[in-house]
């Protein structure tokens, strides 16, 4: 069976920082991502990264705040969230495909086959 898990959410304040993990199981996954979702908004993308690590994608409002990593060992997927702002309070959702992403795909939801159940962050200000 497939399946992503994430865990490390959590209320913290502005400028705190938290670490995300999301573990899959039942196979391996070439390009993994976070994506996020606030009440009342839509689903909307946060970091990838390539099966080698050595290839990131962020959005603009987490760049040089948050960091995706892999440890393709343990198949896992990281986010480290450093200077945290109310505005990114929302739902983090592990993503995971088995295809190599190029391109503008890295961004689209739609090209991951694979969803964990999400984890909630809420950062008071």
């Amino acid at each position: 069976q497939i399946q992503l898990v994430e865990s490390g959410g959590g209320l913290v304040q502005t400028g705190d920082s938290l670490r995300l993990s999301c573990a899959a199981s039942g196979r391996t996954f070439s390009s993994l991502a976070w994506f996020r979702q606030a009440p009342g908004k839509e689903r909307e993308f946060v970091a990838a990264i390539n099966w080698s690590g050595r290839n990131t994608y962020y959005d603009d409002s987490v760049k040089g705040r948050f960091t995706i990593s892999r440890d393709n060992a343990k198949n896992t997927v990281y986010l480290q969230m450093n200077s945290l702002k109310p505005e990114d309070t929302a739902v983090y959702y592990c993503a995971a495909t088995p295809r190599a992403l190029y391109g503008s795909s890295w961004y689209g939801g739609n090209e991951y086959n694979y969803w964990g159940q999400g984890t909630q962050v809420t950062v008071s200000s």
